[in-house]
């Protein structure tokens, strides 16, 4: 059976990138290395459109979040959490993790949540430290209004603006010094289309300016450390060597694309799998500001999500996600980021046709698959 990863991490990987990284390994300190991570360091600027250091960290995303917390704030600390599904909540327990005390915004999963609900909590606390929220919230399918929040945030001169966007960097518009974003956090697994394994950090100079004086400990993820490895086109210990390079590959590939491409073409992709799960009597379980990233769908009422992702793997050999904590069996996602294209959707909408038309659906096959050939057709 031919196997076809449509999750939304990890994601599929390129031969380009596959065939990059089965070439003899590199020593982290060669020259050769430090030449290879000269460029990378530029391209990543380019990727997060800032001028800031981006660290780059052997870990998945959560260890850019963890050290996210840990490099820029001390116990006792006040952080105020957006928290709109399963990712929202381990910024809570990051912080929990070290002694942060956190004001959470609790919000219904499918929503985004409102600037105006940040402006109300900064206004009524001034002695917060930082603001942290997803960019694309994956378990639900939700973006969050990154540049709004941001607005506001960035009018508190000691309070930072801190963003996972593991699952939304290189997959839509995130415009980190223009926005004036002081940490964003994305990961190699997701729009990279890369293996997991790779952390990658942009740091304002605002946030190391209140990072100096944060008091947590820190010794693998010490951000000062790794700043001034990345100044010598090193790392601060062993490099995650054949991810850089495939790192420097994907980035190389996606620089050919134009970035402004890549938005749209995972825009597109996004747009006509929304349409065609809608036109076979399908919600969608965002109920405002769906991601690019991943469409996260409602199983139909009496049917189970769990079973709809079961059997496309089983029956049709394509990975994608079920749905996580409160969502488990009454969602499934599929992902429109990273190495997709036009007839993975397709793939997709198809497979999903004929698992519930399998599980006595009434659907007309083909319908959804011709929404999204209609939609894709356009230029």
């Amino acid at each position: 059976m031919k196997r076809y990863l449509l999750a939304p991490g990890p994601t599929q990987v390129s031969p380009e990138v596959l065939l990059s990284m089965a070439a003899p390994i590199l020593h982290h300190r060669a020259p050769e290395f430090a030449s290879l991570l000269e460029r990378v360091k530029a391209d990543l600027k380019w990727l997060f459109q800032t001028q800031n250091d981006v660290l780059i960290l052997a870990s998945t995303g959560t260890g850019g979040m963890e050290g996210s917390v840990s490099n820029f704030l001390s116990p006792g600390d006040k952080a105020l959490v957006v928290n709109g599904g399963k990712f929202g909540e381990r910024w809570l327990r990051i912080c929990s993790a070290y002694g942060v005390k956190t004001e959470e915004i609790k919000v219904e999963w499918g929503f985004a949540v409102s600037p105006a609900q940040i402006q109300a909590a900064l206004q009524r606390d001034p002695t917060i430290r930082g603001v942290f929220t997803q960019a694309s919230e994956t378990s639900t399918g939700v973006a969050h209004p990154i540049r709004e929040i941001a607005e506001i945030v960035r009018q508190h001169e000691d309070c930072l603006m801190v963003v996972d966007a593991v699952s939304a960097m290189g997959v839509f518009d995130i415009q980190t010094d223009a926005w004036g974003l002081d940490v964003v956090v994305t990961g190699s697994q997701k729009a990279l289309a890369l293996p997991p394994g790779l952390a990658m950090v942009s740091i304002s100079e605002k946030a190391w300016r209140l990072g100096a004086t944060a008091k947590n400990p820190r010794f693998y993820f010490n951000f000062k450390k790794e700043r001034e490895s990345l100044s010598k086109n090193q790392t601060a210990y062993t490099a995650a060597v054949s991810l850089i390079v495939g790192l420097d590959q994907s980035l190389k590939m996606m620089k050919e694309e134009g970035l402004q491409n890549v938005f749209a073409r995972c825009g597109k992709l996004a747009h006509a799998t929304r349409e065609a799960m809608k036109s076979i009597g399908l919600k969608l379980f965002p109920k405002e500001c769906p991601s690019d990233s991943v469409t996260a769908v409602e199983a139909p009422d009496g049917f189970d999500g769990q079973q709809v992702y079961k059997d496309l793997r089983v029956k049709y050999g394509i990975t994608a996600a079920g749905g996580q904590d409160q969502l488990k069996g009454k969602v499934f996602r599929i992902a429109n980021m990273g190495y997709v294209d036009t007839f993975d959707v397709i793939t997709a909408v198809a497979a999903v046709e004929m698992v519930l038309k399998g599980m006595g659906y009434p659907l007309k096959l083909g319908t959804g698959v011709g929404v999204a050939q209609e939609i894709l057709l356009k230029k």
